[in-house]
């Protein structure tokens, strides 16, 4: 079995500002970031779906101690989206300043961007991630 959205194909779309995402041709659910299985039937039988990357906050944090090169970034805000097509995605807040983040911003629209990381000692090199953008 080849599995539909390898990790390089994912990443590469996010520097693209490209959420791609599963679709089960069993189910018709979505799901996103991509696994190797429906979320919601265990079905393999998946399809490559590109998504919008609109949505609505569901929750957040607030992140003050930093993951390895990141030291510098602290604090930073990461939020939980549930997007327009239904799969929650999680991903940094940007352009925003944390120490103004408050339970105001659950509910509130975003749109999904991405910022590239580099990578550790336990990574095989950079990575896209979803960033998020308030919208209007």
């Amino acid at each position: 079995m080849e599995y539909p959205l390898p990790f390089e194909k994912y990443n590469n779309a996010l520097k693209n500002n490209t959420l791609l995402g599963l679709t089960c041709r069993q189910c018709r659910k979505i799901t996103c970031p991509p696994q190797m299985a429906c979320r919601e039937c265990a079905s393999f039988d998946l399809e490559i779906t590109e998504l919008g990357g609109t949505g609505t906050i569901q929750t957040y944090t607030i992140i003050y101690v930093a993951a390895e090169n990141r030291e510098n970034e602290v604090p930073y805000v990461i939020v939980l989206v549930e997007l327009e097509e239904g799969p929650w995605i999680m991903g940094e807040l940007c352009a925003i300043n944390p120490d103004e983040v408050g339970a105001d911003i659950i509910g509130k629209s975003v749109k999904m961007g991405n910022r590239v990381f580099p990578g550790d000692k336990y990574s095989n090199g950079e990575a896209a991630r979803p960033a998020f953008y308030l919208g209007d």
